[in-house]
């Protein structure tokens, strides 16, 4: 009773309190990021990027350095790199072809959709976010071989070797992940009931090897996408499934297929918008609110401005609103999507908007359709020497996923159940709200906020972006590239610039600390707006790549995280 007592103090202490403890970098002036002729590879760890980028440097293509860059963000980045995860791939090939891969975890196939209430139908605390009963079905050793075996030029066993040897030869542990580390040590033990491989004696400068993670990977690339599904490593990892208390299976490793979908494609200006469909809710928001503000002239209005904010929030309300009820997996449920996105029905979502006072929560929900025409995550871009782009949000969902980790594979499990709806109307570890359409279901699909985004401007490839953070992913994306298109900031700049966020519950402005201007928030106040700049010290960790109007590339690097940028 009294390690159980423990365990739940300190998740709750965890998933109200353990954030990337960084803090928002001073604003960047005319600034440029890392400049390249060729290609460029921007990920959370320097390490990762450099393995991608020398995978291309090697004749290798964007998805031949998806594998190998994510691969390595698995090695050096566990808090939210993963074999154990899921994640979405959006692309532009050198002939404009753009489409999209859906490698989203599932639910297990005895999943049921009130698995996470107590007799009295209310959410037992911590369940779908902690331990075994959280996880669901891993998709990101699909989704690389899935991309990989399409579009890929090297052999898998190329592509793996420099990150096999990265994982036996270790990395040197950073200032930000030692701070991470040790927030986590004490969850850590009370969930695994022992001291893991990433532990508090670990400090800045250390180097850290992960031989079983090593051996995981060795085997993947022996035998292949099926080796994680059905083979040795499929077997150890239900093994421990079932030691834990889990409900997954050899069927339901063996079932899991990543899927390609269409990607969410529209105009803003001169600029086409091609971002990841459902079950990412990222595409189909940043769609709705683009089209909301566009009306609006943002660059007259200035820069994170007192009516830029305004148009920005109330637009990010309504797609919030619509995001819960209409959202869920399009191979269960049926999405309007042609009328959520249509001009139609955002001009009327927008019509009680006003400069004098902000709309109230309590008058906004999810639009009536009818009568119309139709947290922790990491993000990486790749922008090849053929001119294919990637944009590739992967994640285990909260900080190091459901806490568990696989001694013998040398990886953390996702917590993903919790991003289904537990309890429609309930909020999920984010404060995001659901409804029937994210139920859960077995081998269903959890919504999610991940949006991994690639911009053409009057046809050419532009820009590819994207960014963890949970439910601001989306307002992260959204401001990077107003700072572009707009504020004609570079692409250095854009990343650095502080950000702010609003997802219609809970009724708040979220805003970086200490980085915007005092008149400001006094001014928003004033209006009627709360200001919360307590919350999170960080909006997004975003990472992406401009082409600019010479030819060359440039990398925004979001110094938040450890990011970096490396090209050729």
């Amino acid at each position: 009773m009294k390690h159980l007592f423990t365990l739940l103090f300190l998740s709750t202490l965890c998933f109200t309190s353990c954030k990337e403890n960084v803090t928002t970098p001073e604003p960047v002036a005319n600034k440029r990021g890392i400049i390249t002729q060729n290609a460029m590879v921007v990920s959370a760890r320097k390490e990762a990027s450099q393995i991608g980028s020398d995978i291309l440097k090697m004749g290798g293509n964007a998805f031949d350095a998806m594998m190998a860059t994510e691969m390595a963000l698995a090695v050096t980045y566990p808090y939210a790199g993963n074999l154990g995860g899921g994640g979405f791939l959006v692309y532009r090939l050198a002939d404009g072809t753009k489409g999209a891969l859906d490698y989203r975890e599932k639910a297990p196939l005895a999943a049921t959709k009130n698995m996470y209430l107590d007799e009295d139908g209310e959410v037992i605390k911590n369940k779908s976010t902690i331990g075994s009963m959280a996880v669901g079905i891993p998709g990101t050793i699909a989704g690389i071989f899935e991309a990989q075996k399409r579009f890929g030029k090297l052999e898998v066993a190329t592509i793996l070797k420099p990150v096999i040897e990265l994982a036996k030869n270790g990395y040197h542990i950073t200032e930000k992940q030692e701070k991470r580390i040790a927030s986590y040590d004490s969850l850590f033990k009370a969930v695994n009931g022992k001291t893991i491989l990433y532990n508090n004696s670990l400090k800045a400068g250390d180097k850290i090897s992960n031989k079983e993670l090593a051996s995981t990977l060795q085997r993947i690339s022996d035998y292949g996408r099926d080796e994680f599904y059905k083979g040795e490593t499929a077997k150890k990892l239900v093994k421990y499934f079932q030691a834990k208390g889990s409900i997954i299976t050899m069927e339901d490793l063996a079932k899991y297929e990543a899927k390609w979908r269409d990607p969410v494609s529209f105009q803003y200006d001169n600029l086409t918008v091609t971002s990841m469909s459902p079950p990412s809710s990222g595409g189909i928001c940043l769609n709705q609110i683009m089209t909301m503000i566009e009306p609006f002239n943002l660059k007259e209005y200035g820069h994170n401005s007192l009516k830029t904010i305004q148009v920005m929030v109330e637009a990010e309300k309504r797609a919030y609103a619509d995001r819960g009820y209409y959202l869920g997996d399009p191979d269960f449920v049926e999405i309007p999507l042609e009328t959520l996105t249509s001009d139609v029905y955002l001009q009327e979502r927008m019509q009680n908007f006003s400069f004098k006072s902000p709309t109230p929560i309590d008058s906004i929900s999810h639009g009536k359709i009818e009568g119309y025409e139709s947290d922790e995550t990491t993000h990486y871009s790749i922008v090849d020497s053929f001119g294919n782009a990637i944009a590739v949000t992967t994640t285990i969902n909260g900080g190091y996923g459901s806490l568990l980790y696989v001694d013998e594979l040398g990886f953390f499990l996702n917590n993903e159940m919790d991003d289904f709806s537990s309890k429609p109307g309930t909020p999920n570890y984010y404060g995001l709200i659901g409804a029937e359409a994210n139920s859960i279901a077995p081998e269903k699909r959890m919504l999610s906020s991940m949006t991994p985004t690639i911009l053409e401007k009057d046809g050419e490839f532009y820009m590819t972006l994207g960014t963890p953070g949970g439910s601001t992913i989306i307002t992260s994306v959204l401001q990077t590239i107003l700072n572009v298109h707009e504020f004609e900031l570079t692409m250095q700049e854009a990343v650095s610039a502080p950000r702010f966020h609003n997802q219609w519950l809970p009724d708040e402005i979220r805003m970086e600390p200490n980085s915007f201007d005092r008149k400001l928030v006094d001014d928003l106040t004033a209006l009627g707006y709360h200001v919360n700049e307590s919350r999170s010290p960080i909006i997004g960790i975003v990472n992406g790549i401009l082409m600019l109007e010479d030819g060359t590339l440039e990398g925004g690097a979001d110094h938040r995280g450890d990011d970096t940028a490396v090209g050729f």
